[in-house]
């Protein structure tokens, strides 16, 4: 049976996260997304150019979601920004949980990537966000403890389901910040 154009491009996609996440995008190559996919090597060059072109594709949606993310965040201070903060950042790190394990093995090479925010910037508005505006030193420590947590975490492997995950990176990322949990 003869699989469509999009039915392969989804599975070029899905070959792709997967292996970038078990093996780093340095070390994967094409020949192993085509492979892992079940097409040619010619056949994965037709739906994209390279490796980047695939990259770009996984991590376009992350950047887009980051952005909505900082733009609910702009109009919020104190506890509100610091609890929609934690929301949207564990939100956002389980749904890409293997977009955030690829930027995080290979970070110094994908860290300025045209299709994610300038991340230094949009690291120090989050951390704003998560201190709830606060200038105190300690608030920014807590803050970012709180941000890698939540990233590292999500990244790993867990025996808890999603839902649960979920309340506890939330819980934890409250209690990281001084926060009250509920």
């Amino acid at each position: 049976m003869t699989r469509s154009a999009t039915t392969m491009h989804a599975e070029i996609l899905e070959s792709a996260v997967r292996l970038f996440a078990a093996h780093g995008f340095r070390g994967t190559s094409l020949q192993d997304i085509a492979s892992d996919a079940g097409c040619s090597k010619a056949s994965l060059l037709y739906h994209f150019t390279n490796k980047d072109a695939i990259l770009t594709e996984l991590l376009s949606p992350v950047g887009r979601e980051m952005a909505e993310l900082e733009g609910r965040l702009a109009a919020l201070d104190g506890e509100d920004a610091a609890r929609a903060a934690v929301a949207g950042l564990v939100d956002l790190s389980l749904h890409f949980r293997r977009q955030v394990k690829i930027l995080l093995q290979d970070v110094d090479s994908l860290i300025n990537r045209p299709e994610l925010p300038d991340v230094d910037a949009l690291t120090e508005r989050l951390v704003d966000a998560l201190t709830g505006r606060s200038p105190a030193p300690q608030a920014r420590v807590w803050a970012w403890m709180a941000m890698v947590g939540i990233f590292l975490t999500s990244a790993g492997e867990h025996a808890l389901p999603d839902p649960e995950l979920r309340a506890e990176l939330t819980r934890g990322a409250l209690r990281t910040l001084g926060r009250q949990t509920d």
